[in-house]
């Protein structure tokens, strides 16, 4: 097999962007594409391999993963988790993010170890990479789903729910608009956002692997986490 062979559209190279993401996709361009570290670094694998970028919006992760089934995308930059990892391969990650919870000030939770017990209710991104994580890990917690980020935020405060699981850094801004909340210490997994593929395109995998093992050893995926102002947010994942 080939690079040819594994495109869809000859000479163009089709990016699945999670638009839920706000670390990664930051704003808009005037022709209505995305902006932000992800879609910049579809733009610099597709140069690389000499190809041209065609990025392709998703409102969440879960509709970038199930997208695959519809050959919608020959890239998709989202987190790498294992229940994607059955249907996508995941080739390498490129940043990651802590993930924690956000709980009311008043709150008698103090640590992550906390949070799962019984009668405990937590808001979630439906299918985001640790919504997955905690359907694996909860033992006794309950998870109470609502799509995307505001719908997360919402249900944890129209339902008085017992915390919101999310990204550091979101939870920061959430905290900050509500006022009255805490961040707890401690993560209880990094989410690691990824390039992944169609299993059975191998020479574009070997081609992208390669990119970024240089790409993240000599700064470019540093040097966009700074352009897009984000670099306090994210790290860069070796």
């Amino acid at each position: 097999m080939t690079l040819d062979t594994d495109l869809s559209r000859p000479g163009v190279l089709r990016a699945g962007i999670n638009l839920g993401n706000i670390l990664l996709v930051t704003g808009k361009a005037a022709n209505g594409d995305p902006e932000g570290v992800a879609p910049s670094l579809a733009g610099l694998i597709a140069k690389h391999l000499g190809l041209e970028v065609a990025l392709v919006p998703f409102a969440s992760p879960g509709e970038v993963a199930d997208a695959l089934a519809e050959d919608a995308w020959d890239i998709a930059l989202i987190a790498e988790e294992p229940e994607r990892a059955k249907t996508i391969a995941f080739v390498d990650a490129y940043v990651e993010i802590e993930a924690t919870y956000m709980v009311p000030e008043a709150s008698p939770l103090k640590t992550i170890a906390d949070v799962d017990a019984p009668g405990v209710r937590i808001a979630v991104s439906d299918r985001s990479a640790y919504d997955l994580y905690l359907s694996r890990t909860l033992k006794h917690a309950e998870l109470v789903r609502a799509k995307g980020l505001q719908g997360a935020l919402d249900l944890y405060v129209t339902e008085k729910l017992d915390t919101l699981a999310g990204l550091r850094p979101a939870l920061k801004e959430n905290a900050a608009e509500l006022g009255g909340q805490r961040i707890l210490e401690g993560r209880y997994t990094a989410v690691r956002q990824a390039v992944g593929s169609k299993p059975q395109n191998q020479a574009l995998q070997a081609a992208i692997k390669d990119f970024l093992k240089t790409a993240k050893a000599d700064g470019t995926v540093a040097g966009l986490l700074e352009k897009f102002g984000v670099q306090e947010k994210l790290s860069v994942a070796f």
